[in-house]
């Protein structure tokens, strides 16, 4: 059993839970019924409750006794008897079931309109007779009265089969081009139908004549101001009197409307655009209205339209049985398990399930604890302060989001060897949080606190002012929701950093303003005449400018003092850098005098030798003029790769070379003197 609470109703899902394959052993059933805990737990309100892959229709009898639910695949129908929670029979079809209605009180007679165009008729033993309409079926009603049972589907005629006489009737012609849904008045048995240009058309029964057109697609239309994406056609119609009718849209809206009036009484939109499936009337004080569509099943007051609660199970929704009087219904579903709600708040159990009010009962006074009451959420940058980033991954860490949910137990123990003297901090603070409460009992002489002394000041000097305040506006330093801005140390404004050094010029302005406007509304209480009122803005505005001027000297003067501090603070980083004292190395029998000898003769050498010192050596350097306080030495020499490289290269081109063959012998044998143009031949 799975407990949820939208808009705090108690919604109980007793569908919820383990369900076992079919294709289990006995044996192998009885072995996980003891093992398995979950399965154990379970609620198995109906045995078999599920379908081979997808329900499609489900309904109840009119005794309440039986529920008949047919889906796929093979297509079937089964049928379960509610007071012994079992399955009674199951049959199967040839082709799946559109909609099946119920004849009898009790399971004796249905008829199921099939989507090959096929209508089955069943008696107790299976099916009794088979025929065939004209046209694919949508919907079916049977009227009692005149045993007529109404077809409707891709085609303008509403086909009629008599049952007491066997054979088809005169269909009923309506000005439509696909009817959706049909629907009887059992009150005075008036036959509606919905098409799918938004109309609703109703005929008498009795001398088979349309008794009225009621365009919804207009009303909904008007009520959207015309925003929709398309036509709406009715896919959804019910009755809940003789006057009060409900119809769904493709468009995902339920208008109720009165049959006397064109306009609807109320259009509740379901928020998803999707058609609605079905509308169902709630019989309880509340006159809820329960609609679904594929995605979400609401249940709203009919009078105001306001939410009651609403069902989101996760899987495609069908069709919807709600047993009256109670707080139970069934959802068919495009999955194999057929779900079973219970809301108490809208009534009892049925009596075939009344322990189901003990059972929530009991849930609701035991506190059942949250899932992560006994975990702690950790961030990334919290586990690397405790130490614990080698533990992600592993099964103590759970990621969650931007985060992981870590036990308690190893939380306290990671924070306690972190900080060891976490508890001694928060203990002293507590005792003095402690004096301090004791203090406040005693007179008092009327001082700043030890925090944010200088925002203090400056919301007492605003409470000494004579000037009219805005209601409501409370007071920081008699608010207590800001009492720690001024008790805990951890609020302590500080007055040294860059962004409050950018922002103080911004602080000392609004001062000025508040002071200099203070000043002009003593001065404007003083004069009485209107003449020297009207020379009064005009100071104001050149101040006002004045301080403009000011407030941005002062701006450009705090960051041109900020660059220069961090100008000044790389600077002396860079001068703590070079100026390191430089050490050398002395050779076994080399003494300082030696060395700077050395030295000394190295640079009196011609610019040549000392360059072709250095290509033998590998390594240049270069010293300056100043007695050699700067120096900057590099290497010459080639990287590994370079070499081996240069390597390969000679080695190739030696290669190449042996196997290159010369044209010398060629040119030898072949010579080819010069000749020479002597002129004409003379013979």
């Amino acid at each position: 059993m799975q407990v949820s609470n939208p808009n705090n109703i108690k919604i109980y899902n007793l569908s919820a839970g383990k369900s076992l394959p079919e294709w289990l052993s006995d044996r192998k059933r009885r072995s996980l019924l003891k093992k398995d805990v979950d399965i154990q737990r379970r609620i198995e309100l109906l045995q078999d409750f599920e379908m081979p892959t997808v329900s499609n229709c489900i309904k109840m009898t009119p005794d309440n006794r039986y529920l008949f639910v047919t889906g796929v695949y093979k297509p079937r129908v089964r049928c379960y008897d509610v007071s012994q929670m079992s399955m009674k029979f199951e049959r199967c079809m040839d082709s799946e079931v559109v909609k099946f209605d119920v004849l009898s009180d009790d399971y004796s007679k249905l008829v199921f309109l099939q989507s090959d165009r096929y209508v089955e008729f069943h008696a107790q033993y299976g099916r009794y007779y088979r025929t065939r309409i004209p046209k694919y079926g949508r919907d079916m009603a049977y009227h009692s009265a005149s045993c007529d049972m109404y077809f409707v589907g891709v085609s303008p005629e509403v086909y009629r089969l008599n049952l007491e006489q066997g054979r088809f009737l005169n269909p009923l012609k309506t000005s439509a081009n696909e009817i959706l849904c049909c629907q009887i008045n059992p009150h005075h048995n008036l036959f509606t139908c919905g098409t799918a240009e938004g109309k609703v058309e109703a005929w008498d029964p009795r001398c088979r004549t349309r008794a009225g057109i009621l365009d919804v697609a207009t009303g909904i239309s008007a009520h959207n101001d015309g925003d929709l994406d398309g036509l709406p056609a009715v896919t959804a119609l019910t009755y809940r009197d003789g006057l009060n009718m409900a119809v769904g849209t493709s468009t995902g809206h339920v208008a109720l409307y009165d049959i006397r009036s064109p306009h609807p009484v109320l259009v509740k939109d379901h928020m998803y655009g999707l058609p609605i499936k079905k509308v169902a009337f709630h019989q309880a004080e509340r006159e809820l209205v329960i609609s679904i569509d594929k995605k979400i099943l609401k249940i709203w007051d009919r009078n105001n339209g306001k939410a009651f609660t609403s069902v989101e199970p996760g899987t495609y929704l069908n069709d919807l049985c709600v047993v009256q009087g109670s707080g139970l219904f069934f959802l068919a579903t495009e999955a194999p398990k057929m779900l079973t709600y219970y809301i108490p708040t809208l009534g009892p159990a049925p009596k075939w399930c009344a322990f189901l009010d003990s059972m929530t009962e009991e849930l609701e006074e035991s506190a059942t604890p949250m899932v992560y009451d006994d975990y702690k959420f950790a961030t990334r940058h919290e586990l690397e302060e405790l130490g614990l980033t080698h533990l992600i991954g592993s099964n103590l860490l759970r990621a969650y989001m931007h985060g992981y949910f870590m036990d308690m137990r190893l939380f306290r123990k990671a924070k306690a060897i972190a900080d060891p003297f976490a508890y001694d901090e928060y203990r002293m603070q507590k005792i003095k949080q402690k004096m301090d409460e004791q203090r406040a009992n005693r007179v008092q002489i009327k001082k700043l606190p030890k925090v944010n002394k200088m925002l203090a000041e400056k919301l007492m000097d605003q409470e000494e002012e004579p000037l009219k305040k805005k209601k409501g506006i409370p007071n920081l330093l008699k608010d207590e929701r800001f009492s720690a801005l001024f008790a805990n140390p951890d609020f302590e404004v500080d007055t040294e950093s860059p962004d409050y050094r950018l922002l103080n010029p911004v602080v000392s302005k609004l001062d000025k303003q508040r002071m200099k406007k203070k000043r002009h509304q003593e001065v404007a209480m003083e004069i009485e005449e209107d003449e020297e009122r009207e020379g009064h803005p005009s100071d104001v505005e050149s101040d006002s400018s004045d301080d403009d001027r000011e407030w941005e000297k002062e701006v450009q003067q705090q960051h041109r003092q900020i660059r220069q501090e961090e100008k000044m603070k790389k600077r002396e980083e860079y001068l703590a850098r070079k100026l390191k004292p430089k050490f050398m190395e002395l050779k076994s029998g080399e003494d300082f005098s030696s060395l700077h000898a050395k030295k000394k003769r190295e640079s009196r050498k011609s610019l040549g030798d000392r360059v072709q010192k250095e290509v033998e050596s590998g390594v240049a350097t270069l010293t300056g003029a100043g007695g050699g306080s700067r120096e900057m030495t590099f290497s010459l020499r080639k990287s590994e790769k370079d070499k081996q490289r240069r390597v390969e290269a000679r080695e190739h081109h030696q290669e190449r070379k042996e196997l290159r063959r010369s044209a010398g012998d060629i040119t030898k044998k072949i010579q080819h003197k010069p000749k020479y143009w002597m002129g004409k031949r003379v013979q």
